[in-house]
């Protein structure tokens, strides 16, 4: 009978986990706190891009990958997901599609600062 009960618990908890905001957090770095993905590494917008609408694609993408999101997760007041070309899901901040910068190493880089006047590091508000 316990096996019941905690069974469909155990699937709550892990929905739960599924359907969670982005994994960020702020990172200090030597130009002032920025907006961190997975392991650290800054995330950027991209000024030619719109609100809920992604221009970076192909070499773009490569030098630029996408913040993905996992299958099943949902956006907050915070961060909403957008619909790439493809299909697939994608963080953004204040609607703004998120990335990373390929030449960034280890957290706190922010190396795709302001490159070619259009990359901005993603800012805490």
């Amino acid at each position: 009978m316990r096996i019941r009960i905690l069974t469909p618990l155990m699937l709550l908890a892990s929905a739960s986990i599924v359907f969670a905001a982005p994994p960020v957090k702020t990172v200090k770095t030597d130009k002032g706190e920025v907006i961190a993905g997975e392991k650290g590494m800054t995330l950027y917008t991209f000024r030619k891009d719109k609100p809920g609408e992604s221009n970076c694609y192909d070499a773009c993408a490569t030098n630029w990958p996408p913040f993905f999101a996992k299958d099943g997760a949902k956006g907050n007041d915070d961060y909403s997901l957008i619909t790439r070309k493809d299909g697939a899901l994608q963080w953004a901040k204040g609607g703004m599609p998120l990335y990373y910068w390929m030449k960034d190493k280890k957290t706190g880089d922010v190396t795709g600062d302001g490159v070619k006047g259009v990359w901005d590091a993603a800012r805490p508000e």
